[in-house]
């Protein structure tokens, strides 16, 4: 069974969050929460709190055993982006642009599932 947990508009940079979920993709959820909560990425914060939402989902409304559960897939997508501009000199402005993410992870338990799980190179 496939549980899915989202988490929209995260003010990270979607390239940044690839980085981080690119290293969990694929592992259980145990052996992922660890690798989280000692990596040094600001992006990790935000998705090890997804993760930990997915498996609250998945023990909580489907009554699924978390020792069993692995990542199956986890994707990040481009949100809007904030413009915000910058005085320059010469009464010039520069513009900012502060992106956001939407990153959507899901947790399975089944062997099929595991099978299909194609770890991007």
């Amino acid at each position: 069974m496939f549980v899915k947990a989202k988490l929209n508009y995260t003010r990270l940079s979607p390239r940044k969050v690839k980085l981080v979920i690119d290293l969990v993709r694929g592992l259980p959820v145990q052996k992922a929460a660890e690798q989280l909560k000692h990596l040094s990425k600001q992006s990790a914060g935000p998705v090890l709190k997804l993760l930990q939402s997915a498996i609250a989902n998945a023990v909580n409304n489907h009554k699924l055993d978390k020792k069993s559960l692995f990542i199956s897939s986890v994707t990040v997508g481009q949100g809007p982006v904030l413009k915000r501009f910058r005085p320059r000199a010469f009464g010039r402005a520069a513009g900012i642009r502060k992106p956001t993410s939407h990153i959507q992870l899901t947790v399975s338990d089944s062997e099929v599932a595991k099978s299909k799980v194609v770890k991007s190179a």
